[in-house]
């Protein structure tokens, strides 16, 4: 059976009692009876606050959408926002409430998805008032692989704190001594392990049941498909927002469903096929709108590379609808695209880059990448 840190944590008693603690977690923090980390807690010990990222700590909140300071209704107890307008960090105040920080949430594995920013910026925080931070690891759903570019410094963001690949093959808790070693902070750190887990295991090899970390990723295909196709977010492409099927259907009012499908089978991407899809957003991009695309299948989880696939299904668009494709601006004058901050670099928007170019560049990175990493395997 693999366990995850939470379904271990009375073996480690000593590391939480007597002291004020501060929750940072998400609707994904339950132990394997899918019983909340919150609720363990609370239950052995004195759980003072709890502190939301995105999406919010029941996972009600759509993605961006800001998070609102407040009593949980269920425990009474205070939640503070690590995702508000103004701000994505821990401030002294609420620092000064707790004894010892707590993290568990169950992340993808993926540069761009925010948890681990949010746990980034509370190890900063941790470090500037020395306080104690304890990471109840997870396994990683997407194995130990690594695919994808480096983010550039200069392009580091919310949606890409840390230099990392887009699939970055580590837990949590190996994150966190990364990050701690690598900064070399100075704060007290300690990481619960996750037990019976085989690093190069899938969570679909795991037999544990899938909670959705939030709204947009219902399923572990979807957590599968999302290194690649999340890039879509940053192009005026439907990525299967309000659909049944969000970043497994990509598509456009202005696409052929079925020039696509073709189109893509014929470049023989390893582990998936492509179907021609229809579908009507109920919400986000083309709300409302008939769209055409693909529904991308994957028929083979360990032979898939979703960046390859993503990367190849956008020069596909931008290949059959150069009229019509398009990245989506910044949101100021001034600021990065989300296409830049998604990439971590410019060269997507480069005159004339061609996809091989790019996919030989995220292969080096991902090979010195995966050779950084490997000192900081728990297991």
């Amino acid at each position: 059976m693999v366990l995850n840190g939470i379904d271990n944590i009375d073996d480690y008693e000593a590391w939480f009692a007597h002291k004020r603690l501060g929750l940072i977690t998400s609707v994904s923090g339950t132990d394997s009876r899918l019983v909340s980390t919150i609720d363990i807690l609370r239950s052995k010990f004195t759980l003072a606050a709890l502190f939301s990222p995105e999406h919010g700590i029941r996972g009600n909140v759509d993605a961006g959408g800001d998070v609102d300071a407040y009593v949980d209704p269920y425990t009474q107890i205070p939640v503070y926002s690590l995702y508000r307008k103004d701000s994505k960090r821990l401030t002294k105040e609420m620092l000064e409430a707790v004894d010892t920080l707590v993290y568990d949430i169950q992340d993808l594995g993926v540069r761009y998805y925010t948890f681990i920013s949010t746990m980034y910026y509370a190890m900063q925080e941790c470090e500037r008032c020395q306080k104690e931070m304890i990471i109840l690891d997870r396994i990683n759903p997407l194995g130990d692989r690594v695919e994808g570019n480096l983010i550039q410094e200069s392009f580091q963001s919310f949606v890409g704190a840390y230099p990392l690949c887009m699939r970055y093959g580590l837990t949590a808790g190996e994150l966190a001594e990364m990050i701690y070693q690598e900064q070399q902070f100075r704060f007290p750190l300690k990481v619960l392990p996750v037990k019976g887990w085989k690093r190069k295991s899938l969570f679909s090899d795991t037999e544990r049941v899938w909670v959705m970390p939030s709204l947009g990723i219902p399923r572990f295909e979807t957590a599968l498909l999302y290194p690649g196709t999340c890039l879509f977010e940053g192009t005026n492409l439907s990525e299967g927002r309000g659909t049944s099927a969000p970043f497994e259907l990509i598509g456009a009012p202005y696409a052929d469903g079925y020039k696509l499908a073709r189109h893509m089978n014929h470049k023989n991407l390893p582990g998936a096929v492509f179907s021609p899809a229809y579908f009507t957003p109920f919400s986000s991009k083309y709300r409302g709108e008939a769209c055409e695309g693909v529904h991308i299948h994957i028929t083979d989880k360990d032979a898939f590379c979703s960046v390859t696939a993503g990367l190849s299904l956008l020069f596909a668009f931008r290949e059959c609808y150069p009229r019509d494709f398009s990245f989506l601006p910044p949101c100021k004058e001034g600021e990065r695209s989300m296409i830049e901050l998604l990439f971590g670099n410019g060269s997507i928007l480069e005159e004339g880059v061609q996809e091989e170019k790019l996919l030989s560049e995220f292969e080096a990175d991902s090979r010195r990448f995966y050779e950084r990493k490997s000192e900081f395997h728990l297991y």
